[in-house]
């Protein structure tokens, strides 16, 4: 299966052209960029066209971008305000984010990519009509702003009442919008498991976000690390089941405990692909 990288483990520092050519040498084919404003500041004409110079050059790919979730350089830290969601009900305060997320977009005119990953809501958000309602008047926008790009919206399963398998699929029923999925292992896991997620997502599935946790919180651990509940062994094959319809993509988080992630990283890829006994 395709190979690709997060570059979410380094999401805490900006994105560089020597960090991408890390990533190149160590072997990744292709990567997802997290838009993190201190990481890739997708405002910032500058990085991007630095990034882009890079990328032309290139033979690593940029497969996908994950949309922002804050406005801020700071993870969310300076306020709620920050928070980037598509489920405000009103439109006043609704259409700053949808703005924000085309500026997240417009990196396709400058580095060509395929998928851009949209989350419905926050991580923990109560299920409500008049968020769904504004979450499809969002995306139905947003969808045709990148559609004109070359770029295809994917939804993420998230840990909340808008966002589980089961409503992802309600929300296609509701609005027939069309939009395809990342399967995310972590999330997942978290909520419902693993294997019961993917058989309701897996016709859908256009890729993934492969990392571990507790069961409890969203850690994005290192698979086969330690610390984390997934069966590794029973979800590659699952994820094997369909393998030329999405990449295996790791989207995980810096540990200080990891001094070489690339090289960690690589090694997940070795043993995902190793053949069921």
């Amino acid at each position: 299966m395709d190979h690709v990288l997060s570059t979410h483990v380094f999401v805490n520092h900006r994105l560089t052209a020597a960090m991408l050519g890390r990533i190149q040498q160590a072997g990744f084919p292709a990567v997802e960029v997290f838009c993190a404003r201190q990481h890739l500041d997708y405002r910032d004409k500058a990085q991007i066209g630095e990034l882009g110079h890079w990328f032309r050059d290139s033979e690593l790919k940029l497969f996908s971008v994950h949309a922002p979730i804050y406005t801020d350089d700071i993870w969310g830290r300076s306020g709620p305000h920050s928070v980037i969601t598509l489920t405000h009900p009103v439109k006043s305060q609704r259409l700053p984010m949808v703005d924000e997320i085309k500026r997240a977009i417009e990196i396709a005119e400058v580095i060509p990519f395929r998928y851009l990953v949209q989350h419905i809501g926050v991580s923990g958000e109560e299920y409500d009509m008049r968020k769904v309602d504004a979450a499809f008047s969002a995306l139905e926008e947003l969808r045709i702003f990148a559609r004109q790009r070359g770029v295809e919206i994917l939804l993420e399963n998230i840990p909340n009442e808008l966002s589980s398998p089961e409503r992802l699929l309600q929300f296609e029923e509701l609005t027939h919008i069309g939009l395809n999925y990342v399967f995310d292992t972590g999330h997942a896991n978290l909520a419902g498991g693993v294997e019961a997620a993917f058989e309701l997502m897996k016709a859908r599935i256009r890729s993934t976000h492969i990392h571990d946790n507790n069961g409890k919180e969203d850690q994005h651990l290192f698979p086969y690390s330690g610390g984390g509940t997934i069966d590794w062994k029973k979800v590659s094959q699952l994820l094997h089941s369909r393998p030329n319809q999405y990449p295996l993509l790791l989207e995980l988080k810096e540990k200080p405990d990891v001094s070489a992630p690339l090289d960690a990283a690589r090694q997940i890829f070795d043993r995902l692909e190793e053949p069921p006994e």
